[in-house]
């Protein structure tokens, strides 16, 4: 009999052995589970993550090209500004070498011819500052990218021909670019 208790003792903690080794089991399956869904969690955050870490990259890339391009746009709109006051000025420059050319054809006028050469000599020195430039024509191989020409002279020698007889109005150029062309008269 008292075999018999044991084996049924020994059946009986077999029994809850294995009672427990399957709640133990059925734990580890949860853990396991468990597991496996955090780590998806952590995929799926650490792709999230890197999503929007190159959201953030192509953000600043195109601020980046926004502030760029804006500070090109400003640059461009003080340089169109700064051409169109120069070219306004322009006609005053014209008005002053005539002035000169007509005071120096008279006598008597040294006080007035130095007045007007000073004014001119300020606002051309002015104007150099700013990039503007001078075309010098007379003399020149008639060029269309900087000058226009007026008209067609028959030109008085054969190696004036193709070239800058006279000068009607003086070209300018501004930073390089041509702001004036030069009105030109041209051997022909």
């Amino acid at each position: 009999m008292a075999d018999k208790k044991k084996k049924d003792t020994e059946k009986q903690e077999v029994a809850n052995d294995e009672k427990q080794l399957r709640e133990v089991q059925e734990q580890l399956a949860d853990a396991l589970k468990k597991a496996e869904e955090a780590e998806k969690k952590a995929e799926e955050s650490v792709k999230k993550a890197e999503e929007q870490k190159n959201d953030l990259l192509r953000l600043m890339a195109e601020f980046d090209t926004f502030r760029r391009r804006t500070a090109a746009e400003k640059l461009e709109i003080v340089k169109s500004a700064s051409a169109d006051t120069i070219k306004g000025l322009l006609p005053v420059l014209d008005d002053c070498e005539i002035a000169l050319a007509q005071l120096e054809k008279t006598e008597g006028n040294e006080a007035a011819i130095e007045g007007v050469q000073l004014i001119f000599n300020k606002l051309t020195g002015y104007l150099k500052t700013k990039g503007l430039e001078r075309i010098e024509a007379k003399g020149e191989v008639f060029d269309t990218e900087l000058h226009e020409a007026v008209t067609l002279f028959p030109a008085p020698s054969e190696d004036l021909k193709g070239k800058v007889i006279d000068v009607a109005q003086t070209g300018y150029t501004l930073g390089g670019k041509v702001l004036r062309y030069a009105k030109v008269i041209v051997g022909a």
